[in-house]
């Protein structure tokens, strides 16, 4: 090959990699979860939020997501508890409806069967904040 070809394949597949939008980082799901979720699951996720004692039922305690599905973070059923797909059918209080989350650019989160899905930015931003919460079992 020769070096021309060579720096213009290079240059292709870079552009190709860029093109590929990353994972966001927990900081970007705080903000989404502050905004969102803290008023009901705590500023520490352990479902002590001003809101609670709303609705008579205690909101989960979302560090313990994990430690429920034997230690296992169920990356599918977060999202589909968070964007409404299961509403009604879980334990505890109903979930508002988070429209806001299900808008913009998408991200390919793996779902652990090993094809990346596309799933909203801010959806996939508070799952991985979610993910970097779980305490671990003592």
């Amino acid at each position: 090959m020769s070096r021309h070809a060579a720096l213009v394949f290079l240059g292709l597949a870079a552009a190709g990699c860029a093109a590929v939008t990353a994972m966001p980082e927990p900081p970007e799901g705080r903000a989404l979860y502050t905004d969102y979720c803290a008023a009901c699951h705590g500023p520490t996720g352990k479902g002590d939020g001003p809101l609670a004692s709303e609705g008579g039922l205690r909101p989960a305690d979302l560090t313990r997501i994990a430690a429920r599905n034997g230690g296992a973070f169920p990356r599918v059923e977060v999202l589909s508890t968070i964007d409404g797909y299961t509403k009604g059918r879980a334990e505890g209080p109903d979930m508002p409806e988070f429209g806001e989350l299900l808008m913009g650019e998408t991200v390919p989160v793996d779902t652990a069967d090993g094809r990346p899905s596309p799933v909203p930015r801010p959806l996939a931003a508070l799952m991985v904040y979610l993910e970097s919460i779980q305490e671990v079992p003592s």
